[in-house]
């Protein structure tokens, strides 16, 4: 479900470190050419006072050096290498207009100096026009191909309008210019994991190490790639190395991927700060400021990736649906792509307003929110892959809410609330969490009771199980699965005569590396079958009914596989540990009062399994009491859960506004 995000590179490089001899022999050159059009020009006293202005920027004195290249231009306004350095000097400031209108000037003064089209492509960048800076960035590398600064930051561009391909070409020519150019290698590693590339990818994250065993979150990229391949190379050595380094407040794993690797909330809220400050620190200004609006209804925006055929959108679909339209207008913000899908044309048809902005920049889509005066933003991303967490950091909104699409705190303190429920937060943990906890009453996922399984379930022969086994079912992603929960369930093969273990086919790497697991640990590799991908939800949701038992995974629980597994009426055994993703199985089986499959250790967990794996009648009585509360239970009650939803979205409401009054009064802005 969850994919961890492109390598942030910075899209606002430094330029004002040009060699100073660049600038003069290009002042040089420029001013021969003024000379020419314009009669004793005062060419020594220009040049004198440029170079002493560039010397002034390359020291770092930004205001004396900006004052000197406005005197050059007060005798010389074309004079490019000036327009060039106000144009970096005022992108570094963030005053983007002003920055604009130097470079813009610049390039049509000289179209030859491939810096100052870099910088140009620079500002658009900054202010999100992402394919106007692209065009700008292919003008750098017509007078300059083997420009890094171009082609680092085009390639993100590209990666961000989704063209992988083109990305990965432009952080390879990096490459071949600069081999250890780490930023092109990081960024280079991760584009491979989207193309399912796991092998390649993980010799490229090697690399990176190599060149710089300290590269921020270097390890725990690795780390986690090796997990979407069940490849444990080093698994208890790195996790610990990543514990102790987050510890020690090291930037050494994101957040996302330290969930797969502790159960601590408290270092999962280290995590999330570290990455926190160092991506998405607060702006300096924000784009709302205590305004009070008047709506007749409240305006919720849903900002997300995954508007589509997707874990997140399945989930979510329904309670779009269901919004009461008399009191919220509903707004989806969509980062991502149209995929086209029956779930997109649901989604489409469901809100009041369907925003597809994935061109535009994070600035941009802030402004476009506070434009439309937003109540409730819900970010249904986090930190999770194609996701915009600086929109939140611009504070768009009078409320804004961190829900369903990442498992943990934010760390950051432009969010005001998450979502969740008594079992996935409990009070004694939400010191654990930078946002205020609201609290759904059952279960904080949602589900879509209007998904129909489909009536026909496939034989055993035709999901490759024998007829007469027990079948023990785990359809969660590889890289939630690690060796203490394998030794686990090869443990339960053993100790269940015949029974084999049902898991998702997500490549042939990962299923022989798990094969081998199996082999090593005395257990037939044959005993592992895995299931291939169906096109209809419906379809896969039908296959359940051949398992017997689905063994949750930990400290990252199954999610939205969990919730498909109990609507098909199949028993879920979890190992509830003392994390928000550890508890999600925990919350769901609340919600449908089934405590009894609940489990607290791992021998708990162990020893639960194998009795239910050979109790037949213990294990039958459960899954008939699951079957019996999908209808009964709050969990699958989809306009229950919106109800409740909307109740919280009004409290939210009534309590920025109580706030906006306080701070009016005394005269602080929030």
């Amino acid at each position: 479900m969850f994919i961890e995000p492109l390598v942030h590179v910075s899209q606002l490089h430094n330029l004002s470190t040009i060699h100073q001899a660049e600038h003069c022999v290009f002042a040089t050159e420029h001013q021969s050419t003024m000379n020419r059009q314009r009669p004793n020009p005062p060419i020594q006293s220009s040049q004198d006072t440029l170079i002493q202005a560039i010397n002034l920027q390359n020291q770092g004195q930004a205001a004396e050096a900006a004052e000197l290249f406005e005197l050059v231009l007060a005798g010389d306004p074309h004079n490019a290498a000036s327009l060039y350095s106000l144009a970096v000097l005022n992108l570094q400031n963030g005053t983007l207009d002003k920055a604009l209108e130097f470079s813009s000037l610049g390039v049509n003064m000289a179209a030859h100096f491939a810096p100052l089209h870099l910088v140009h492509a620079s500002v658009l960048q900054a202010q999100g026009n992402k394919n106007e800076a692209l065009k700008s960035y292919e003008e750098t590398l017509i007078r300059d191909a083997k420009n890094v600064i171009a082609l680092l930051n085009s390639g993100v561009i590209l990666r961000e309008l989704m063209r992988h391909k083109e990305s990965l070409e432009r952080f390879n020519r990096i490459l071949e210019i600069e081999p250890e150019n780490q930023s092109a290698l990081a960024n280079c590693a991760i584009l491979l994991t989207e193309f399912k590339q796991s092998e390649v990818s993980i010799k490229m994250f090697s690399r990176l190490l190599a060149v710089n065993p300290e590269y921020d979150y270097g390890l725990g990229l690795l780390a986690f790639e090796r997990l979407h391949i069940c490849d444990w190379t080093d698994y208890e050595s790195n996790r610990q190395k990543i514990i102790d380094n987050l510890r020690l407040g090291k930037r050494v794993c994101k957040s996302l991927a330290t969930m797969a690797f502790s159960d601590s909330a408290e270092l999962h809220l280290t995590s999330a700060q570290i990455f926190a400050h160092h991506y998405f620190p607060k702006k300096p200004f924000a784009f709302w400021n205590g305004e009070r609006y008047r709506h007749d209804r409240i305006r919720v925006a849903y900002v997300s990736p995954d508007l589509r055929e997707h874990p997140v959108g399945h989930l979510i679909a329904g309670v779009f649906e269901r919004h009461d339209k008399a009191r919220f207008e509903t707004i989806a913000i969509s980062l991502g792509i149209d995929d086209g899908s029956r779930i997109r044309a649901r989604m489409r048809a469901a809100f009041d307003h369907f925003i597809d902005v994935q061109g535009m920049g994070s600035q941009q889509i802030a402004q476009l929110m506070r434009d439309m005066e937003v109540d409730i933003a819900v970010d249904l991303g986090g930190y999770t892959s194609d996701t915009r967490t600086e929109v939140f950091a611009f504070r768009p909104a009078p409320v804004q809410v961190n829900y369903l699409g990442y498992p943990g705190t934010m760390g950051s303190d432009y969010y005001d609330y998450i979502l969740a429920d008594p079992q996935i937060i409990p009070p004694e943990h939400q010191r654990f969490y930078t946002e205020r906890v609201a609290y759904l009453p059952d279960a904080y996922l949602p589900t879509d009771r209007s998904v129909q399984i489909a009536e026909r379930t496939p034989t055993r022969a035709e999901c490759g199980l024998p007829d007469d086994a027990f079948v023990f079912c785990s359809f969660s992603h590889d890289y939630k699965i690690n060796p203490p929960l394998f030794d686990i369930w090869m443990r339960l093969l053993t100790r269940v005569p015949g029974s084999v273990l049902w898991l998702m086919a997500r490549g042939d790497v990962a299923q022989g590396n798990l094969r081998r697991e199996a082999a090593a640990r005395g257990v037939d590799p044959a005993r592992l079958v895995f299931a291939g991908r169906v096109p209809l939800v419906e379809d896969h949701l039908a296959r359940y009914r051949q398992a017997n038992l689905f063994l949750d995974t930990h400290p990252y629980n199954a999610h939205t596989t969990a919730a498909d597994a109990l609507m098909a009426g199949l028993s879920v055994l979890t190992y509830m540990g003392e994390s928000f993703p550890s508890r999600v199985a925990g919350s769901l089986l609340t919600a449908l009062d089934v405590p009894e499959l609940i489990t607290h250790s791992p021998q708990e967990y162990e020893d639960l399994a194998t009795a239910l794996a050979t109790q037949p009648e213990r294990l039958n009585a459960i899954r008939a009491k699951v079957q019996a509360h999908i209808t009964t239970q709050a969990l699958f009650d989809t306009k229950a859960f919106c109800q409740h939803l909307e109740a919280i979205y009004m409290s939210m409401c009534r309590s920025s506004e109580l706030q906006g009054s306080r701070d009016a009064l005394s005269g602080t802005q929030i």
